[in-house]
Parts: C-alpha cells; sequence; structure tokens
C-alpha cells in the first residue's frame, strides 16, 4: 500500500540545520505551551508529554500503526504486487504483527549479543588503534560511521569489502522526505533496493546450505508456528535491519562526542577515570541527544483519551525525543546528568509492540565505541572555529553530523 508521506518539517519549521540537529527550545515550547498541539497545514495532532507519547506508542487498540499516511520516508516503495506481509511490521497491529516481530527477533537473542559482543569490541579496538595520538580526527569518519557498517556487515556475515557498497545503499535508501525532488529520490530507492536485492540473494542461497554463526542463518532458521522466512523476504529483512542498525546507530555515537566536547567539558574525564560510568552515560545521552525520534500513529476509535475530541482516522504524532525532555518524568530534562536514576525511561527506542528490536545491539555498540575510545585517549579538545550549521546533512534521523574534528591525547 502507497502511504502518503506528512511532511514533517511543515510542523517544525526549523530555521536552520542547527536548530533542527538539536531542537532543545522548540520541545521546551511545546512541553510547556502546547503538550497537545493540531496542526493545521498536515492536518495532524502532535503530542509531547511523556505520558501522552507512552499512551499513543502502546495502546494500539486506540492508536494503530495501520494508516493510509506516515512520517516515515525510508527504504523503496515497493510497488511487487507480491510483496510479503511479513515486511509490514512497522506499519501492522498484534495479532498480525507478532508473528513477523517473533521470527526477527530469532536473530536479536541475549545469546546472540553474548556471542556478537567479541566481534563488536575488535571492531571497535581495531577503529581507535587506528588514531594517532596528538592528532585531529574527524570522529564521524574514524569511528562513528564505519563501525556500525563493520559490524552489521560482519554479523550478515557478508564480505567486509563490500561495506562501502552497503554505506552507499544505506545512504540512498534513508534519504529524507523531500517534495521538491520525491520522483527523483524515489527512482534513487528504486534503483538501490534492485542493486541490493540482486546482490545479497546469493548470499542468502548460499547460506542456506552452509548455515553460520550470523543474522541471515539465524533468520533461515527462524520459525514460529509453522512458518518461516522465504529467500526473497530475509533479503527484504535485512534492509530494514541494514538501515535500523547503521545509521541511527552511526548518529547516536556521532552526538555522543558532540556531547563530550560541547555540552559537559568534564564528563570526558570522568569516564575516562571510571569507565564504569559508560552504560550511564549511553543512556543519558540517548535521552538527551538523540534526535528526532518520533512515530505516527492513526486513530481507530473516537476517543479523548489526550484531553481533546479526537476522530476517527485522525493522525497523531508522537515526539519521542520531546518526552524525553518532560520535567514531569525526569527532574532538571535540560540537562545533561549521566547519574540520573531514571535514564534509561526515554522513550528513544520506543514503547509498546513496536519497541525496537535492535535497541540491545545499539547500546551495546555504543558502550563498546566508547568504552574503548576513553581507554585508549585521557584527553580530547574541541577544535577551534567548528561551526556546526556547516557540517550536518539532512537523514532520516534529523540532522546528522558528517564532520565533527577534535584534537586528542593519550
Amino acid at each position: 500500500m502507497n502511504r502518503e508521506v506528512i511532511p514533517v518539517n511543515e510542523i517544525t519549521n526549523f530555521h536552520s540545520r542547527a536548530e533542527e540537529f538539536f531542537p532543545i527550545e522548540w520541545f521546551k515550547e511545546m512541553l510547556h505551551n502546547q503538550p497537545v498541539y493540531y496542526h493545521e497545514k498536515t492536518n495532524t495532532w502532535n503530542v509531547f508529554k511523556y505520558d501522552h507519547v507512552k499512551q499513543v506508542l502502546s495502546n494500539y487498540e486506540i492508536f494503530s500503526s495501520e494508516g493510509n499516511r506516515t512520517t516515515i520516508f525510508v527504504g523503496a516503495n515497493n510497488k511487487q504486487a507480491n510483496a510479503s506481509p511479513l515486511m509490514n511490521l512497522t506499519l501492522t497491529d498484534p495479532p498480525v504483527h507478532r508473528k513477523s516481530r517473533s521470527l526477527l527477533a530469532a536473530a536479536f537473542t541475549p545469546r546472540s549479543l553474548k556471542n556478537w559482543e567479541p566481534r563488536i569490541q575488535q571492531i571497535a579496538a581495531q577503529l581507535v588503534e587506528n588514531i594517532e595520538d596528538h592528532s585531529t580526527v574527524n570522529i564521524v569518519e574514524a569511528l562513528a560511521a564505519p563501525l556500525p557498517g563493520l559490524v552489521i556487515a560482519d554479523l550478515f556475515g557478508v564480505p567486509v569489502q563490500d561495506l562501502q557498497q552497503f554505506k552507499k545503499w544505506v545512504d540512498i535508501l534513508f534519504q529524507p522526505y523531500d517534495k521538491d525532488r520525491l520522483e527523483d529520490i524515489e527512482q534513487q530507492k528504486q534503483k538501490a533496493a534492485m542493486e541490493y536485492f540482486q546482490y545479497l540473494y546469493p548470499i542468502v542461497l548460499q547460506k542456506r546450505s552452509n548455515l553460520k554463526d550470523d543474522i541471515i542463518s539465524d533468520l533461515i532458521q527462524a520459525e514460529v508456528d509453522g512458518d518461516r522466512f522465504t529467500d526473497e523476504e530475509i533479503v527484504q529483512m535485512t534492509m530494514l535491519l541494514l538501515g535500523a542498525g547503521v545509521e541511527t546507530t552511526s548518529h547516536a555515537i556521532a552526538n555522543t562526542f558532540y556531547s563530550l566536547l560541547y555540552d559537559d567539558e568534564s564528563l570526558y574525564g570522568e569516564l575516562r577515570n571510571h569507565v564504569e560510568l559508560v552504560p550511564d552515560a549511553v543512556e543519558e545521552m540517548l535521552r538527551y541527544r538523540f534526535h528526532m525520534s518520533r512515530r505516527d500513529r492513526t486513530v481507530k476509535q473516537d476517543n479523548d483519551l489526550l484531553g481533546v475530541d479526537l476522530k476517527k482516522g485522525d493522525v497523531v504524532i508522537a515526539w519521542m525525543s520531546a518526552s524525553n525532555l518532560d520535567e514531569d518524568m525526569f527532574a532538571d530534562p535540560f540537562t545533561l546528568d549521566i547519574h540520573r536514576s531514571n535514564n534509561k525511561k526515554h522513550l528513544t527506542f520506543g514503547n509498546g509492540p513496536h519497541f525496537c528490536l535492535g535497541a540491545p545491539l545499539a547500546r551495546l555498540e555504543m558502550k563498546i565505541a566508547l568504552e574503548a575510545f576513553v581507554e585508549k585517549f585521557a584527553r580530547i579538545e574541541p577544535v577551534e572555529g567548528f561551526e556546526l550549521e556547516n557540517n550536518l546533512i539532512a537523514s532520516a534521523t534529523g540532522q546528522s553530523l558528517t564532520y565533527l574534528p577534535m584534537k586528542v591525547y593519550k
């Protein structure tokens, strides 16, 4: 089903890339003055408070993932007549959603994470080792961008030398919505999706007769109620994982280093001296520094659960990143505090049936990357003259850093 894409930029109306990169003032304004906001031009309701966002994400009997309009513009617009219903993972409600999710969850078990950890540590350690002491490094290029790509290639069990091609496909498939270039972007996405399919399909066939310890092999073996993924479905599912597992994690790692340089310059030294605090730092970065996290839902029946009269068919956008700054949930929320007792309650990964399956992997990659870095380098410093506005690019996660220079010292 082709769904109308809602131009979210018309709701936010940011005036600069930097403002979108960290829209703290807009979130503050909406939380304090317009917590349930109807935007006439896009015909959407928007919620920002923690309890409202959680309700919209989790109460699927009222707020459905199925609808004719969406804020999501990623992947290729699938026009195949025989498109698998299993691929509509983000567009369905329970009970239909449960079977697809259960099959996919077979590749993200706690056992898998335990097995993957040393592999991720090895990749991170090598990337950090390649960074020279007393140098100025672009941490996006050196660590934030390559790590998730290398990890997912390793976990898929595909040749590492093909990583650059993977990255190109991700960049194309996860371009943000731009109605002025819509036809061009959709053509690019269709081409990238076809190339990706032609590349990965033979690999899936090969693995079916030679199973290994990797995600594709896990997906081949996954079975729920007698159902299994077909080879075509596995290729399509890896495409979803590729985007979810590469771009968002890269964004989160880059944002973490930006925060260490510009939010609180004492924090890096604290982590260097107390590496055990890194998991807490990761959670606080996900709460405070990950933008723009949001999801849309379609109202299934008239209700006033959000304090306004909602009608069947209305679209509600739940702004998770704003809910992470709600003073009713987090004390002094507009301040970075890795010692915050409840920072893990953030809604960056969603809530309810569609909670992000890749959240444990993303957390693990962020933790390992930061641990490897603070164990090697005693100190980091920002580079004078760095201009944030000139080093951002529009992506599915909002504005992402393309360049973040810093000086490093052992």
